[in-house]
């Protein structure tokens, strides 16, 4: 369905799944004038629209040329109707065209649908991340009333060779998931220990399993357990993302008890040991720059440094309750 012409008789409409692939290319050509090589491949894209309660006929738009070339793109999901997430790329060539601006305004649009799906007393924002270096993306959404919040870090290893072998707690056994039979011990330990993360809402059980193991590129050989008798103290939940030659340490959590005893760098250097090993010589994380628990220092230590940086934005839609960890205790 065409929403609206704009300038240069660039057409907006929704898209299907068919505009996967066109979609991704346009992220590629941002990845890369941004920093020199892809990092958002089209299986995120793809699992990101095919997520549970996600609808492309009012969740997403494409913006394409006459000629069905597609030049940009923004999407809209959410956690509890509260935290709203807007996306978007505009291919390079096709910047200081508008086009970015009237994506965050229908972006902004769907987000104030969800104002009557959330619990009247909870606070809603609508949130965005930018690249650092993208100057004309974070004055966009200053000029369109969002706040700098946060920042966030990619991180990398280059490894020359094998890691050291990792020292663990007394206790700690190690194993790979077993599809099946950890799937919501494994949720569960997750959200769990992500609780003392900044910005953090509980994920629906449906949704994680969405986009953590039903993805094609999910390989239960690598992700790490860290078992004290028959509980998880710990998880490395790692992907190997061929498409760009990298290893991504997905997600590294450690539960509150078995914190600080040097089980977070012992399944970081299990996970770097492994990637190392198929030949991923390269890893990558992701993380909030002022994480509350201290995760940052743990990466230095383990001798990662920081290659990437973004920054968060807000904009408060209604004043309530906020939902997510803003802080934590003791």
């Amino acid at each position: 369905m065409v929403i609206e012409i704009l300038t240069k008789n660039l057409i907006v409409r929704h898209p299907t799944m068919d505009d996967v692939n066109a979609a991704s290319d346009v992220m590629a050509a941002c990845d890369i004038a941004e920093c020199g090589q892809i990092e958002i491949t089209e299986e995120d894209l793809q699992t990101d629209w095919q997520t549970p309660d996600f609808n492309l006929e009012t969740d997403a738009w494409v913006v394409s040329t006459p000629e069905g070339q597609i030049v940009a793109f923004a999407d809209v999901g959410h956690r509890k109707h509260a935290k709203i997430f807007a996306f978007g790329r505009v291919h390079p060539e096709y910047c200081d065209q508008g086009i970015g601006t009237h994506l965050l305004r229908l972006a902004e649009a769907r987000a104030h649908w969800h104002l009557a799906e959330a619990q009247p007393e909870l606070r809603i924002t609508l949130n965005g991340w930018v690249s650092s270096v993208n100057l004309a993306a974070q004055q966009l959404l200053e000029h369109e009333g969002f706040k700098r919040v946060r920042g966030s870090w990619h991180m990398q290893i280059e490894l020359d060779e094998a890691p050291s072998v990792p020292e663990w707690p007394d206790g700690i056994t190690v194993r790979t998931f077993i599809p099946g039979q950890d799937n919501r011990a494994v949720f569960e330990a997750v959200d769990e220990a992500f609780h003392d993360h900044w910005g953090h809402i509980p994920m629906e059980y449906e949704k994680w399993e969405h986009w953590e193991i039903r993805r094609e590129s999910f390989d239960p050989s690598l992700w790490f357990l860290a078992l004290d008798g028959d509980e998880i103290a710990g998880v490395s939940l790692c992907y190997n993302e061929s498409a760009t030659g990298l290893g991504w340490v997905g997600t590294l959590g450690v539960r509150r008890p078995w914190r600080r005893k040097g089980l977070g760098i012992a399944l970081l250097r299990h996970s770097f040991g492994e990637l190392y090993r198929r030949g991923l010589p390269k890893v990558k994380l992701g993380v909030d720059s002022q994480n509350l628990t201290g995760a940052t220092r743990l990466y230095e230590r383990a001798g990662m440094h920081i290659v990437r940086q973004f920054y968060t934005y807000e904009k408060e839609l209604r004043a309530g309750i906020e939902l997510s960890t803003q802080t934590i205790s003791d």
